[in-house]
């Protein structure tokens, strides 16, 4: 740790009395340093009294015997990346640089860089969540993080499909880093605290809070150098964390589902407007993730058939070859308006490629090869 003592201890009491995301204030602790604003705010009688009441080293204490350390800007261990939203126009009232990081696990945050964030759907389907396991297992094999909130759906199936591979997963509360939710995910949490990290704004203890939802998801898309979405209705809180990748400069990618489902419309919305780059698999993430000429796919293209190295001219023959009954080669002819002479020669030409047989005295007719 290299940030001084004084400013930790300032940005832990002012964490115990705000909520995440709260611009103004976060903005004064960015331009002004945590020390200044804790002492101003000291001298309001309402606000300096809940600042009084807060013990920081007490805090810090409680935290490390629980395994939690409080990372803040000026830590060796502090993402710059985070620092981008100090620039960043506020979502619904909320943004700013947070005022410190509280971390559980042995994952260093300034690690992560260059990791994927996927999110999406609580309420997804199969196709969703096997899709979300499957791009983040493939973008987690290739050395990058995976970055997501733990809830239900996407989120689970992203942090399942990086586990599934051993690589670094990141998950990103809105409630205390000290705390389990969704509680049906304890198994998944815990096990990204003892291999990734579990990351929260929230001070210790601190519950859910659906503005808190809100305030993490800029953490998110910020220790993120892409972020995917797969499976986002219209209305879909994933939106919101796609919202802030878009002001983040963010690369912002969607998957899409059937036009159908309605647990894909937001996602089609970011895609059919620019917003979102569409992509199908890990694979292409990487593609849009990686430096200039790295992961670089092969456009893709249907398998080769016979046919696709005929010429102009033995194409229109062949149309003009009957399929079950042989016809002499001044009948095809007829059929394809071309000279006898040079369909001739281009049926023989047909015959070596295996494209076209004589049937008896009957004449040309395809071969089996000319079906495919």
């Amino acid at each position: 740790m290299t940030a001084a003592e004084a400013d930790r201890l300032a940005r832990v009491a002012l964490a115990r009395i705000t909520e995440p995301g709260h611009v103004r204030l976060l903005d004064l602790v960015s331009d002004s340093g945590a020390e200044v604003v804790h002492a101003r705010l000291l001298d309001h009688p309402e606000i300096g009294r809940r600042l009084s009441a807060v013990e920081p080293e007490r805090e810090l204490a409680a935290a490390a015997k629980i395994g939690l350390r409080f990372v803040v800007p000026g830590d060796d261990e502090w993402p710059p990346v985070l620092d981008d939203l100090r620039t960043a126009e506020p979502v619904q009232e909320r943004g700013g640089v947070p005022i410190g990081l509280w971390v559980r696990g042995p994952v260093r945050l300034d690690e992560v860089g260059g990791s994927l964030a996927v999110v999406g759907a609580r309420t997804a389907t199969t196709y969703g969540t096997d899709l979300a396991a499957d791009l983040a297992a493939t973008v987690g094999e290739a050395g990058r993080a995976i970055v997501s909130g733990a809830a239900f759906g996407i989120d689970f199936a992203a942090h399942r499909g990086a586990v599934a591979v051993e690589a670094p997963t990141v998950a990103v509360l809105a409630c205390g880093a000290d705390r389990v939710y969704p509680q049906a995910h304890h198994q998944m949490i815990d096990h990204i605290a003892a291999e990734g990290a579990v990351v929260s704004e929230t001070v210790p203890g601190g519950a859910p809070m659906r503005i808190r939802f809100l305030s993490r998801n800029r953490i998110i898309a910020a220790l993120s150098a892409g972020t995917v979405v797969i499976e986002a209705a219209l209305r879909s809180g994933a939106l919101n964390t796609a919202n802030w990748a878009g002001r983040l400069n963010r690369t912002l990618m969607g998957v899409p589902g059937p036009v159908t489902s309605a647990s894909s419309a937001g996602v089609h919305q970011l895609i059919r407007t620019g917003a979102a780059t569409l992509v199908t698999s890990g694979e292409e993430a990487l593609e849009l993730l990686g430096a200039s000429g790295e992961h670089v796919l092969d456009i893709p293209r249907g398998k080769d058939r016979p046919r696709d190295g005929l010429s102009h001219l033995q194409r229109q023959v062949l149309d003009a070859v009957p399929v079950a009954r042989g016809a002499p080669s001044v009948s095809v002819a007829r059929v394809a308006g071309l000279p006898a002479e040079e369909v001739h020669t281009t049926l023989l030409g047909l015959e070596v490629r295996g494209m076209v047989e004589l049937d008896g005295d009957d004449g040309w007719r395809l071969a089996a090869l000319a079906h495919d």
